[in-house]
């Protein structure tokens, strides 16, 4: 199927995505991969009369660790965190998940932040946010504000987001000398949907005892999970 008819609009800046999405209202969708939205579209799961682009707005993808936090511009794509040295020597717990996010020409245009935003607890990346006690930033008519990852996600394809708000950062704590994470998920082929998937990250002391673990769970419930009981284990 081809999806129902919108109008299309290009975002050249926040402020100018956010004023769109006012002037439109409930029946306009913010996009950036559109590797998420499309396919529902296409499936007429999602029929949005607007469609608000916002990939190519200055700014917002990078890498970079800055005071307490590795910083994740939100339309930093799958393949530019693939191929990240700071990623591979650091963070190798995303080189784990991205590596089995569908297939290259998916992680070429597919970002970070619309992977998030998306709310689908099918989605790789929310597990991993889960396990790394991350934050979401993001910028709506009220300027900006701070969302732990713990109170994003409130339902099927529901999200702390207000309709107008745009997720610009993902903010994760930096890792420590003794600390490390691996996420892995049942397939029915290679790229596809998890079945199920676990992300686990493990902060050690100087004698090798767990201080702290964090364990996302993918596509066991409506919404991306914590293991709260085997973390408190």
């Amino acid at each position: 199927m081809i999806p129902s008819n919108f109008s299309y609009h290009k975002a050249t800046s926040i402020k100018d995505a956010i004023a769109l999405s006012q002037t439109h209202g409930e029946e306009a969708k913010y996009m950036s991969g559109g590797h998420s939205l499309l396919p529902m579209m296409k499936l007429r799961f999602a029929s949005p009369e607007h469609i608000i682009d916002i990939s190519k707005i200055d700014g917002l993808s990078y890498i970079k660790e800055e005071g307490d936090f590795l910083k994740l511009g939100a339309l930093t794509t799958q393949s530019e965190m693939e191929y990240s040295p700071l990623i591979k020597q650091k963070y190798a717990i995303f080189s784990d998940a991205i590596k089995l996010t569908a297939d290259p020409s998916v992680r070429n245009v597919g970002t970070i932040g619309g992977n998030i935003a998306h709310g689908d607890a099918a989605n790789d990346q929310p597990a991993l946010m889960l396990a790394m006690r991350a934050t979401i930033i993001a910028e709506g008519l009220n300027g900006q504000k701070s969302i732990p990852i713990d109170e994003f996600f409130h339902g099927f394809y529901m999200t702390a987001l207000e309709p107008s708000d745009i997720l610009i950062e993902i903010q994760v704590p930096k890792a420590k000398n003794r600390s490390g994470g691996a996420y892995h998920k049942v397939e029915r082929k290679v790229g596809d949907y998890a079945t199920a998937g676990v992300a686990v990250h493990v902060e050690l002391d100087d004698s090798g005892i767990c201080q702290e673990i964090g364990i996302g769970l993918t596509n066991v419930s409506a919404v991306p999970m914590r293991l709260d009981r085997g973390e408190d284990i």
